[in-house]
């Protein structure tokens, strides 16, 4: 297995490691049931990974103690059976080395840690990572390069810049346009203590960034057993299946693009894994004809999805070992 920068053992992490959401109860107050329950769902899906809280899981809208709680549970619901890469970014510095360090602490694979927008200026980012890398030296960074105005959206020159600088940074999460192009002049030219770069953006562009060398992607969840199955088609060298994988469910990306946590969960929901829909972030929802349309479109791929009875074994009634 590969080092870190500090000699402390990681497991590399690859493959489709998608982003939670986080389920909120009609009352608007997290819902850790159905959070344990999606986890349970993701798992059964064969991911490789899974990524939390991040820009899917409503992170802005999360208070700092509720982002260790649900964090926590995740972590526990897991139990080391995949790496789970924990988003730490903040606009503080103090406040993402301590989640950074209790991530750690609970046995998180990685932290992600956008660059932030509100830092001016190349020296500026560079400081920002250095300073988390020396005060969280045993566990890997993934620096999450995310479009404006979420992020700073770093050109690949000042990207490199940074993770050669900061050899704890061992991943790059790639999600400012065009990404396959970032991508490859990334790979060029990094530096050896980058062990790979992920692509994002709901997997919108996963067929031009694994062709790129893209070691995985960290998608939203609702298509997480079609990701997979795309994944694994890639692995196998089996470009057509992939094509054919990829052009069945861009339907519901498409709208996944614009309704973004509205689709997730309605998608979730119609699935019987989550018991509201309820989101806090603001954004356009799904009105009647809208719903139409993703369930029809997730009928035409219903023999790529888990079926019904598989999805029964993924809620904590069915689950003796964790009920809450």
């Amino acid at each position: 297995m590969p080092s870190t920068a500090n000699n402390a053992v990681t497991t590399l992490i690859r493959g489709v490691c998608p982003v939670l959401p986080t389920p909120f109860d009609e009352s608007g107050a997290p819902d850790l049931a159905s959070l344990r329950t999606l986890v349970r769902y993701l798992i059964q899906c064969g991911v490789y990974g899974i990524a939390y809280p991040g820009v899917a899981s409503e992170v802005s809208q999360l208070s700092e103690l509720e982002r260790e709680q649900l964090t926590a549970a995740v972590l526990d619901e897991v139990a080391g059976r995949v790496p789970v890469i924990v988003g730490a970014s903040s606009d503080s510095l103090a406040v993402t080395i301590r989640l950074g360090a209790a991530a750690a602490s609970q046995g998180a694979a990685a932290i992600m840690v956008a660059a932030p927008a509100l830092q001016a200026g190349t020296a500026a980012q560079l400081a920002h990572f250095a300073a988390i890398a020396g005060a969280l030296p045993t566990i890997p960074i993934m620096l999450q390069n995310v479009p404006p105005p979420t992020g700073a959206g770093l050109e690949p020159a000042v990207l490199l810049q940074i993770v050669t600088a900061v050899p704890g940074i061992r991943y790059v999460k790639e999600e400012t346009l065009p990404s396959g192009q970032r991508l490859t002049a990334l790979r060029a030219a990094a530096p050896v203590s980058l062990l790979g770069v992920f692509g994002g953006a709901g997997g919108r562009y996963i067929t031009d960034e694994l062709r790129r060398g893209a070691c995985g992607t960290m998608p939203a969840i609702e298509l997480a057993e079609v990701h997979v199955a795309l994944f694994r088609a890639h692995e196998r060298g089996d470009a057509a299946a992939v094509r054919n994988i990829f052009a069945r469910m861009l339907p519901i990306l498409n709208i996944q693009a614009v309704f973004r946590w509205s689709l997730t969960k309605h998608v979730l929901q119609s699935r019987g894994l989550l018991r509201s829909t309820r989101q806090r972030m603001p954004g356009p929802l799904l009105d009647p004809l809208d719903r139409q349309d993703v369930d029809a479109f997730m009928h035409d791929i219903a023999d790529l999805l888990l079926p019904d009875a598989q999805l029964a074994h993924c809620h904590a009634a069915n689950n003796p070992r964790r009920a809450t």
